[in-house]
Parts: C-alpha cells; sequence; structure tokens
C-alpha cells in the first residue's frame, strides 16, 4: 500500500461511516430474532449465506497456499466459531449498545495478546491505553452496581475468542490474500457450525431465513467497506469514527426495541474507542513515549 492509497481520507470517514451502519444493522436484526433459534443455528445460517455469497471465488482459494497454511485456517476457524457462538448468544440477550462497547474491547486484547504471545514491545503509551480502556469496560459492565446476565458475559468471551482468531490472521496475513483470507474464514467457521447447529436444530420460517440473509449480506457489506477505508486514509482518521457506530446501536435500542439510553455505556465506549485511537495516533506519528502520562 502507498502513501498515495491513504490520501484520501474524506473518504475513508465515508467508508468507515458505512462500515458501522452495517454492522449495526448486522446487531439490530440478530437483536430482532432474539431466542427463538438457538444462537448455533442463527450463525451457521448467517455464515452459510456468507458461503454462498462467496461461491464465485471459492474454487481459487486453494491455489498457491503456502506449506502450513491450511492448519492456521483450521485454527483460526475453530477461534472464530466459538467466538461467532459466544456473539450470537449475547446479542439476543443484552441491548445492542452494551454489546457494541464491549465489542470495542477487541483491539485492546490484541494489544495485550501482542505483547504477551507474540513479544511484541508493550511501550508505556501502551500500557496507558490499556489501563483507560479497561476503565471503561468496567464503566459499561459496572459490577456490583447493575446486575450482570450470562450474555455479559457471553459478549466478553466473545472478544476473547474473536482476538485469538485475529492473532491467527495477522499469521496468515504473509501466507494469503485478504480475500482469501476472509474466504476461508467464512467457509471454515460453516463447517465448524454445521455439527452443532443439526445438534439444536429447531423449524426456521421462511422470514427468519430472510432476516439471516440479511445478516449476511450486511455482514459482507461491513468488511468491504472497512476494507475501502482502510485503502483511502490512515487508522489515525478512520478510527475514530468506529465510535459512531456506538451512536447508532444506542438510537436502534432505543427506537427498535425501546432500551433505555445509558450514559455510562456512552461514557464506557468514549474511553475504550479513545484510549485506542491516542495510541493508534501516536505510534502513527511516531511521538516520543515520554511525552505520556506514566
Amino acid at each position: 500500500m502507498t502513501q498515495a492509497d491513504l490520501g484520501r481520507p474524506r473518504e475513508g470517514v465515508m467508508w468507515m461511516l458505512a462500515s458501522g451502519l452495517s454492522f449495526v444493522g448486522v446487531n439490530g436484526i440478530v437483536r430482532y430474532l432474539g431466542t427463538d433459534l438457538p444462537a448455533a443455528q442463527s450463525a451457521f445460517l448467517r455464515f452459510a449465506f456468507g458461503v454462498v455469497f462467496l461461491l464465485p471465488v471459492l474454487p481459487k482459494l486453494w491455489r498457491g497456499l503456502a506449506p502450513g497454511a491450511l492448519s492456521l485456517f483450521a485454527w483460526r476457524g475453530g477461534m472464530h466459531t466459538i467466538a461467532v457462538l459466544f456473539w450470537f448468544f449475547a446479542m439476543a440477550r443484552i441491548p445492542v449498545a452494551h454489546a457494541t462497547a464491549i465489542g470495542y474491547l477487541n483491539p485492546v486484547l490484541l494489544l495485550i495478546a501482542g505483547a504477551v504471545i507474540l513479544g511484541e514491545a508493550f511501550s508505556a503509551r501502551r500500557i496507558w491505553a490499556v489501563g483507560v480502556a479497561l476503565a471503561g469496560a468496567l464503566i459499561v459492565l459496572r459490577p456490583g452496581v447493575q446486575a450482570l446476565n450470562l450474555g455479559h458475559l457471553s459478549q466478553i468471551g466473545a472478544s476473547i475468542f474473536f482476538c485469538a482468531s485475529y492473532l491467527f490472521a495477522k499469521r496468515l496475513t504473509g501466507m494469503a490474500s485478504a480475500s482469501v483470507i476472509v474466504a476461508m474464514m467464512s467457509l471454515t467457521v460453516t463447517i465448524g457450525l454445521a455439527p452443532l447447529a443439526w445438534w439444536v436444530w429447531v423449524p426456521v420460517t421462511l422470514a427468519q431465513m430472510g432476516w439471516l440473509a440479511v445478516v449476511a449480506a450486511c455482514a459482507t457489506s461491513g468488511h468491504y467497506c472497512m476494507t475501502r477505508a482502510f485503502r483511502a486514509a490512515p487508522m489515525t482518521v478512520t478510527q475514530p469514527v468506529t465510535f459512531l457506530s456506538l451512536i447508532w446501536a444506542t438510537l436502534v435500542g432505543a427506537l427498535v426495541f425501546g432500551e433505555a439510553v445509558d450514559i455510562f455505556v456512552l461514557l464506557g465506549g468514549a474511553m475504550i474507542i479513545g484510549a485506542i485511537t491516542f495510541v493508534t495516533w501516536f505510534e502513527a506519528t511516531g511521538r516520543d513515549a515520554a511525552a505520556l502520562p506514566e
């Protein structure tokens, strides 16, 4: 990627806005479908539709894969399968804004995992960002003040396993193209979910099938728009835009599902995104870590 590829900040912001709206659509629809379908079945149908969308490129996946890539794809598929199960379970049981805010922990966990597992430098700025982000997560969850149910814990579990999936994806970036990595994720997760979905299968209506097809389309659109945003502008420009997803999620929860607007969720989400944006901007601009609070 050349510098010219990142010289379109307005375009990057617009693509990231579109990505955020697409993912809020995913969250809202899964919340609307509720608990009528088991999480494994809902997740399987969503990813099966995603595979249908990718049928034109599937025959090309096996060409020129690096040695060892298939095992990494399998491991990533396993981690992502568990994460998706947790996520679908959570989305049907907690407010949309809560799920969105807790989901912001993904990049925070990646910072920690990068230091512990991959041996990446854990600078003062990263320690500071992790501390602020975790404080934001505590403000969202407020244990002891509000009741935490299995949905909240499941969403935390989803963030942990999504983090594991992204670590495998990071290893795979040197072995395959982005399109192949995304397509293989959809294929392996669909295969991983199939026996679990069969085990808990209940009758599904045409309306539910239609909504899950829309979920797959929105998710595909969200990933595509995010990729276009990263190509058009640096993450220091696009990262802050992701906070708007929490605003959209709050509005959807309030207007569609009658969920109360929780100022603490907005505050905690802002702290998490702000901390990640801060450390991303400083590392991208090469600022001296000594300028940060320690």
